[in-house]
């Protein structure tokens, strides 16, 4: 555990890296996402939600450290697709879920409707197709427990909240405007990539996105994938550690849209992120790095997320590829 000295060193330097974001990149959003509107303008959103920003960081020994309006919730959105993905392998198996979808990244925007033709399904299941993909093999398993409530356990088990549910306004607003989603599907179902109820498949991956989070809960949920798959806070395994190495995987090479490559190059760990504003960011072994703020860039990343987490990366030296020598958490130091 780290001392108190440790903990206030981590909590001034946090504060301050959260106080100097806040009052940059205001002129940087290109847009907000607002459920069953889409996107909106800067000039269109209120200055508190312009302003609304936040940090978590949770280390593998369960200690959480917040900056902001780290309590303040909000839909996970496309951050979903990592954690039903790897409950499509805990339930399906490797095999049959690389049958589905494919683990390449695709160059194109998440919502994009193109398919890997030469093998017949998604590119991978952090774009919309996979993530449908992935979501129907959840529900084809015939279990006990509906789909839904399963999906929710797995959520509230990465996150140690078991408050974690779906928010029904938000299910409702994404539903009235599921149009490109909706096609998606249907064009799978045709081309064979999806099977049985095409409305039954949506409307689960649509209740997945519209489950609200917290930062803190970002941030552990981050950490139990940092900590091979257990939840450092309450000791519970959320998923088996040889998939923990794949969702990874995927995460590294397409959790940021078609911005992947250049966050691999300059960032360089794990991430997923949603158009709500949030990104989650895994440094295997070592921590979960959550952040909130919803101006969003041109990929529809966050802006101060991205910022924030490529500071993170190259004050601890946490690039995978960085040489030990840069890793600030490998000594004594474990601050920003």
């Amino acid at each position: 555990m780290p001392t108190q000295e440790i903990r206030q060193r981590v909590n001034r330097r946090l504060e301050e890296l959260y106080w100097r974001r806040l009052l940059l990149h205001d002129d940087e959003a290109v847009s907000y996402y607002v459920s069953g509107i889409g996107y909106k303008k800067p000039e269109q959103i209120a200055e508190a939600e312009q302003k609304s920003f936040a940090i978590s960081l949770a280390i593998t020994d369960g200690e959480v450290f917040d900056a902001g309006d780290h309590d303040r919730s909000f839909a996970l959105q496309s951050i979903s697709k990592v954690f039903v993905y790897g409950l499509a392998l805990e339930v399906c198996g490797r095999d049959r879920v690389l049958e589905r979808v494919g683990v390449e990244p695709s160059g194109d925007a998440f919502n994009s409707i193109v398919f890997d033709e030469r093998n017949n399904r998604p590119y991978n299941p952090m774009v919309n197709a996979g993530a449908l993909a992935a979501t129907a093999l959840v529900a084809s398993e015939e279990t006990a427990e509906p789909a839904l409530e399963r999906i929710l356990l797995t959520l509230r088990r990465y996150a140690g909240n078991e408050d974690l549910k779906v928010d029904e306004d938000t299910f409702e607003a994404e539903m009235r405007s599921a149009d490109r989603n909706r096609a998606t599907a249907y064009l799978m179902r045709s081309d064979g990539m999806l099977a049985g109820d095409v409305e039954a498949t949506l409307a689960l991956y649509l209740r997945q996105c519209s489950v609200r989070v917290t930062c803190r809960d970002l941030a552990m949920m981050a950490a139990t994938l940092a900590n091979g798959g257990v939840n450092p806070a309450t000791g519970e395994r959320a998923l088996t550690p040889r998939y923990v190495r794949d969702v990874l995987s995927v995460m590294h090479t397409c959790g940021m849209y078609d911005f992947a490559g250049q966050w691999a190059y300059r960032i360089g760990i794990p991430a997923k992120s949603g158009v709500s504003g949030g990104i989650m960011a895994v440094v295997p072994g070592k921590l979960g790095i959550a952040i909130f703020s919803p101006g969003l860039d041109a990929y529809g990343n966050s802006v101060r997320g991205t910022a924030v987490c490529e500071e993170i990366s190259e004050r601890l030296g946490l690039h995978i590829f960085a040489d030990n020598a840069e890793d600030a958490l490998l000594g004594s130091a474990r601050s920003l």
